[in-house]
């Protein structure tokens, strides 16, 4: 497999009116640091806590920089020009000596050194991404190990290095969840689950985990699947009382998908565009979400266009950066660079802020944390009057 990509420039535009389609850069100024940080990462001078290996955002270290959370590669950056440091309150973001910036730094979870009654210690079952409490309940996939693996996926990475468990139950996931709250401060659970071959594709079980977390702890959850076969799933899904949805179709190019997710090509995008918009129907405009991978040679044009679409019917898609997963099939691809990432980042911003749509209306989830993406930081009005989400497409083209 070639690692060879050609980051074709995405090219600003403008309305008819003049009013600049990918928002005014002056204005932006830490988005364009964190865009950066998030793609070239940042050494650590200073000892800070990091997700090692698997699944999820993996080889990271975890940081809030001015305030928003931020996940940035920690290992492999020896041209990154930027360091973290040390100071007498939190850290510093430096370049050459220069302070750029004001950090804070996660700190090891207290709850990582408990164990269940039966001896598994609770970093096996959940993690903490900054605020977020977060586990893949299901560590196992129908796609795994076979021609139709997805390829940026490291799902059985985390199970074969011994740093999680099969499957949690609902029991001892509502007892991490309380724990991560009252010692750690958690605000919300996020619940995602490899794919089954079942007629819900794993959705039912995930939502009994999750529902048993919000009634012991209260926090607000997310639940991730594929879409079910039958979309009434998503019905009973929200009958448990989970807040938010993620179906994670993770490219809206079809030439891409059917090389990095074969299983899900053949699902096809529309599908899933028929399963966000029943998830929409039950959880509401901005509870359901998308994850899109950008640097897997997508058609830029393409993407932006699949993420209107979504957005148009309330779907929020969240881009992130390709992190090649080692172990993975994709593990010796680089990360797409911030000249690339940004612009497809704010033409997508702008469309979401013209719709009325922000990441402040998830509930729980990928979508309200924005760690792994740029698009929080660009979560701001730009001068432009909302429009209601679900009344046909704007022409920003």
């Amino acid at each position: 497999m070639t690692t060879q990509l050609d980051y074709a420039p995405v090219l600003e535009r403008s309305d008819a009116d003049g009013r600049a389609i990918s928002g005014d850069r002056s204005r932006f100024d830490i988005s364009s640091l964190t865009i950066d940080i998030q793609a070239r990462g940042v050494r650590m001078d200073a000892p800070m806590e990091r997700r090692a290996g698997g699944a999820g955002p993996t080889d990271l270290g975890m940081l809030w920089i001015e305030g928003y959370r931020v996940t940035a590669p920690t290992t492999n950056v020896g041209d990154t020009p930027y360091s973290l440091r040390a100071e007498d309150e939190g850290y510093g973001i430096y370049v050459d000596g220069v302070r750029l910036a004001g950090a804070q730094a996660q700190k090891r979870p207290r709850y990582y050194d408990l164990k269940t009654a039966d001896g598994i210690p609770y970093e096996q079952i959940a993690l903490l991404h900054l605020d977020s409490l977060a586990t893949t309940v299901i560590q196992t996939c129908t796609y795994w190990g076979n021609a139709d693996q997805c390829t940026f996926c490291g799902i059985g990475v985390s199970l074969d290095a011994g740093r999680t468990i099969v499957k949690k139950t609902p029991e001892m996931l509502a007892e991490v969840a309380v724990a991560a709250r009252d010692l750690d401060g958690a605000v919300d659970a996020t619940l995602t689950t490899g794919s089954t071959r079942g007629v819900d594709r794993g959705a039912r079980y995930v939502a009994k985990c999750a529902a048993a977390v919000k009634e012991a702890s209260g926090l607000p959850v997310e639940v991730q699947f594929e879409p079910p076969y039958n979309l009434d799933v998503i019905d009973e899904v929200g009958d448990m009382g989970i807040d938010s949805v993620g179906i994670h179709l993770e490219t809206f190019d079809p030439e891409v998908l059917a090389r990095v997710a074969p299983g899900k090509a053949r699902t096809g995008i529309e599908t899933y565009f028929a399963a966000w918009e029943r998830a929409v129907k039950v959880f509401g405009e901005g509870q359901v979400s998308t994850y899109v991978i950008l640097g897997m040679g997508e058609d830029p044009e393409i993407t932006i266009a699949g993420a209107k679409r979504a957005i148009d019917i309330g779907v929020y898609p969240l881009l992130v950066p390709l992190r090649p997963v080692v172990g993975s099939l994709m593990a010796d691809w680089p990360s797409p660079p911030s000249e690339y990432m940004e612009p497809i980042y704010r033409r997508v911003q702008t469309y979401m802020t013209l719709r009325g749509m922000d990441s402040n209306s998830a509930k729980a989830g990928c979508a309200r944390c924005q760690a792994c993406s740029g698009l929080k930081s660009l979560d701001a009005p730009i001068g432009a009057v909302p429009l209601t989400i679900g009344r046909g497409p704007l022409d920003l083209a």
